[in-house]
């Protein structure tokens, strides 16, 4: 029987008790792992570990994956109209709204960041998620097809079926609704491993499927490592689509093992390098405050973060001292306080990673014009940094940090930003700032990313598509788009008059 966590918050955000399960979620109910192992959960404020939830391996997934597709082919999927799916849906999300602030809480507590941004952004986010997509589930429409007079033709959008979900732990509920929610609307079962760093809102999750009314299986939530239950999920032969959400690199892998396995397709949302492009005619005050929203939002811990902060040379002087001005305002500090913007970054690992690029800068010549150090002796706190006299190969350029680090960078002409701009593997999204709504349209048509962004940033709308071009990604998340990731398209012909 699994064992269960229980936390008191007494902070100036938050007051309250959450109580949750660790175990591994797998046909409605809470069970210990196979093979018995656990994974510590570390508050990144202290460094301290909070608790230890169960790991899933390749044994559980399996479980889980057999649960699921017994659900799919029993009590989901077909079997369950989509008007009923849509009514679960939107008692699933009206439950979240009950324990918000839960969520809030123990979001902030595992990944480090500000409890409002927890609360306000990514959980109301998740809510939101879930009941655009309940929405949708009787909307899963195909087409009669005109061919000729002796045939009828038509599609059906079916659901695929079984499918893996690994999601990351930069905004864990938000991640786990953009997932879950139009693969429960299109009729899929599912498994889901969370980020092992930021566990735990999941697992309160999990405490609310059955009492909203889902059948057992249909919601399968294995905690676990990357390399063992993420690879399980990716190489499975009865899970048959898989999305994930992470770094390039686990991309690669995820996709090889798609394809050795039983060529499932896959949704990617990777990585991002994002342009900031500042014209010398762009309201200034608004576009500090955009470009700090743009890279230090989320601890620059974001996949569309505008790291790479382009300026025309004539403003350059003038936008930095205010840059400068507003990045050295950022309170940083404890996620639970009601000031914090920024919090610590989220692991020792992530933190030790930003530190080394920011060493790399340094040592590539690039001058850190702000920050650069680590904040007190707990916990792991950065300073939002500036790196200016940057150049384009340097590795803080090139490379997604994943921090409060930005590169402040001057150009002259259009042709020259949009190329610069443009010089990069990924393409996740870009941002363009100037009054000229002629130059505006043209600038963000040239920019080669998913997302183009006109006098602001990191601004995300339920019912637009967000995705990248090149190797920020396949696929699209959010709106109308991400559900053609969850069906597949049947083409039936009926012979109404064709005689041999």
């Amino acid at each position: 029987m699994p064992s269960t966590f229980t936390k008191t918050f007494d902070t100036p955000a938050y007051k309250g008790t959450v109580t949750i399960p660790l175990g591994l979620y797998i046909n409605g109910e809470f069970v210990d792992p196979v093979e018995g192992g656990t994974i510590d959960v570390v508050n990144p404020a202290t460094g301290k570990v909070v608790t230890s939830i169960a790991a899933g391996t390749k044994a559980d997934i399996d479980i889980a994956a057999k649960a699921a597709k017994k659900a799919y082919k029993t009590s989901w999927g077909l079997k369950v109209p989509g008007a009923q799916r849509g009514k679960l849906m939107s008692k699933l999300a009206v439950l979240m709204g009950e324990h918000i602030e839960e969520f809030a809480a123990l979001d902030a507590l595992a990944n480090g960041k500000a409890y409002n941004t927890a609360y306000g952004r990514d959980n109301k986010g998740a809510i939101a998620v879930m009941e655009y997509y309940a929405g949708w589930a009787d909307k899963i429409n195909g087409k009669t097809i005109e061919t000729n007079e002796n045939k009828l033709a038509y599609t059906r959008h079916e659901p695929i079926g079984v499918v893996g979900q690994i999601i990351p732990w930069n905004v864990p509920m938000f991640s786990l609704s953009l997932k879950i929610a139009p693969a429960l609307a299109t009729g899929n079962t599912i498994v889901l491993k969370p980020s092992e760093l930021t566990p735990l809102s999941a697992l309160l999750f999990c405490t609310l499927i059955e009492e909203a009314g889902f059948p057992p299986g249909v919601i399968n939530i294995v905690n676990g490592y990357g390399p063992t239950a993420g690879q399980a999920i990716s190489e499975h032969p009865l899970i048959e689509k898989v999305a994930f959400t992470g770094s390039t690199l686990t991309g690669r892998k995820i996709m090889e093992a798609a394809a050795k396995s039983n060529l499932k397709p896959v949704t990617l949302e990777l990585g991002g390098k994002s342009p900031n492009i500042i014209f010398d005619d762009a309201d200034l005050e608004q576009a500090v405050k955009w470009a700090i929203h743009g890279i230090y939002f989320n601890h620059g811990q974001n996949c569309s973060a505008g790291s790479r902060i382009f300026v025309q040379e004539s403003i350059y002087e003038k936008f930095l001292d205010q840059f400068t001005e507003k990045a050295r305002a950022i309170k940083v500090g404890d996620p639970f306080s009601p000031d914090t913007y920024q919090g610590p970054q989220v692991s020792k690992t992530q933190f030790e990673r930003i530190m080394g690029y920011i060493t790399s800068g340094k040592n590539d010549g690039a001058t850190v014009h702000l920050g650069g150090k680590q904040i007190g002796q707990e916990g792991y706190f950065i300073e939002p940094t500036i790196f200016t006299e940057c150049q384009p190969d340097m590795k803080i350029v090139r490379e997604e940090i994943f921090g409060p680090v930005a590169c402040v960078m001057k150009f002259n002409t259009e042709d020259e930003v949009v190329e610069q701009a443009n010089d990069t593997s990924y393409g996740l999204a870009a941002s363009v700032f100037t009054k000229d709504i002629d130059r505006a349209i043209r600038v963000a048509h040239a920019l080669e990313a998913g997302t183009a962004w006109i006098n602001c940033a990191n601004q995300t709308e339920i019912s637009m598509p967000f995705g990248g071009f090149k190797q920020s990604g396949i696929g699209r998340e959010l709106s109308e788009y991400a559900l053609e990731n969850y069906t597949n398209v049947k083409a039936v012909h009926v012979n109404i008059g064709i005689r041999l």
